[in-house]
């Protein structure tokens, strides 16, 4: 079998048909959409730009706030959701096909995330207009449920980046280097074709999350 119908088959098992089968989804189902934050467009500013803030907890502040550009991008929210099921697309809509959370964030027997999610994106050639690739990850599954972003403001989820309770046991160290490194983070910056990347670079926002560390890790208000 030629490769372009390997894929065109594998999006047509793995999206229920793509894009177009979302669209005609009931109204009831589409009310399940998650509302994401408004999207700051700008350019994510490098940590150097905040020096000038004398203020050590200013700036601290300042960088998280600026880091919360990436943080709450559809592309970190969508694998971080309140309940079981991932979400999907820049609408922040459920995964379909239907998906749980299963152990470890890795899916149920029968509908495991890596029944369609390969190492690597996969892009899908000829299956719709609007679907243009399958994400992938060696790693790829759904962050703990105590890392649940969606819903919550960025000072709450500052909050649970520091807590090692909620964020696997990590330390300062440990959430800069996370952030920096971790090949399924830096999916945010390849996301396939067809897909918006999050803001800047991997590395900028680990620079941020580093300068944010070394001046207190302080979090904004609310």
């Amino acid at each position: 079998m030629r490769e372009a119908d390997m894929k065109s088959r594998l999006a047509l098992a793995c999206t229920a048909g793509g894009i177009s089968v979302v669209a005609a989804l009931p109204a009831s189902f589409m009310a399940l959409a998650q509302t994401a934050p408004a999207i700051d467009k700008s350019p994510l500013k490098s940590a150097a730009s905040f020096s000038s803030i004398v203020d050590q907890k200013s700036r601290s502040v300042a960088l998280f706030e600026e880091a919360g550009k990436v943080i709450e991008h559809p592309r970190c929210l969508n694998c971080h959701p309140a309940g079981d099921r991932p979400l999907q697309t820049m609408a922040m809509h459920p995964h379909q096909p239907p998906v749980s959370r299963g152990d470890g964030g890795m899916g149920v027997p029968g509908m495991m995330c890596n029944t369609c999610h390969g190492a690597e994106n996969a892009t899908i050639v000829g299956q719709s207009s609007t679907l243009k690739s399958i994400p992938g990850n060696a790693a790829w599954h759904l962050a703990p449920i105590e890392m649940a972003w969606v819903g919550k403001s960025l000072g709450e989820i500052c909050q649970q980046l520091k807590d090692p309770a909620r964020n696997g046991g990590r330390d300062l160290n440990k959430i800069v280097e996370h952030m920096s490194h971790d090949s399924l983070v830096g999916w945010g910056w390849n996301p396939g074709e067809g897909r918006e990347p999050a803001p800047g670079t991997q590395s900028q926002f680990g620079e941020l999350i580093k300068a944010w560390v070394d001046t207190g890790a302080a979090c904004p208000s609310g």
